[in-house]
């Protein structure tokens, strides 16, 4: 088995209306389910769009320094994220797409490096 990090960026998903949201919202719900059915969901979930939320953790200077707002300016952040745990690559492509038509925007998809200590 594999862990696969399936996911999005915000400004990825376009200017649709409300409509449209609400509509896509069973889908990627229905999906979640399947997965959940079958054995493969270790995380789905959205997160907050509001970025002026967010805060930052870095010791990249040896002292840990929390700041409020992004640790970094970019056009681009992290809209939601899916983890699978699957046999192999070909699933991870199958979860992927379904993801992908459900909500109507592109999905990235990455490998974890395997573990050297286990979840257990």
């Amino acid at each position: 088995m594999a862990e696969y990090l399936i996911f999005f960026n915000q400004q990825w998903v376009g200017d649709h209306p409300e409509e449209w949201f609400r509509g896509r919202g069973p889908l990627a719900m229905a999906v979640v389910k399947d997965m959940q059915e079958a054995g493969v969901l270790v995380f789905a979930g959205g997160l907050e769009e509001d970025v002026t939320e967010a805060f930052a953790a870095d010791a990249t200077s040896g002292t840990l320094v929390i700041t409020d707002g992004r640790h970094g300016e970019s056009a681009e952040y992290m809209g939601g994220m899916t983890i699978v745990d699957v046999a192999d690559e070909a699933d991870a492509r199958m979860w992927a797409g379904r993801i992908a038509e459900a909500c109507g925007w592109p999905q990235e998809v990455r490998r974890f490096k395997p573990r050297r200590i286990s979840r257990d």
